[in-house]
């Protein structure tokens, strides 16, 4: 039971990198590409102490994939919102709306 529990995570997270891939190749932003990764490397945890059967006591490697992908996950958004500040426009990529002053 506990197998098809671990099989069943690893393919919801292989499906979310999928459709991070997706967005990514319409519209080429790395933080999709980076996201899509770090699923990637979360499917490739379940499914080694799903396939392997690790011990509690030996899991401390395997949590080095784990480790990984949030690394990846965070790193990507800080390179986002320096990229995003240093060109002076907003992460969302919607440019602000000015208001004009009355005199």
């Amino acid at each position: 039971m506990v197998n098809f529990a671990c099989g069943m995570i690893t393919m919801g997270y292989l499906v979310a990198g999928v459709f991070f891939l997706r967005f990514w190749t319409r519209m080429r932003d790395a933080l999709f590409l980076a996201f899509a990764a770090a699923f990637g490397l979360l499917a490739i945890h379940e499914a080694l102490l799903a396939v392997f059967q690790i011990r509690e006591e030996h899991r401390s490697l395997v949590f080095l994939v784990r480790l990984a992908a949030f690394v990846v996950i965070g790193v990507a958004i800080l390179l986002k919102n320096i990229g995003a500040s240093s060109c002076g426009h907003s992460s969302t990529g919607v440019e602000p709306k000015r208001v004009a002053r009355r005199r």
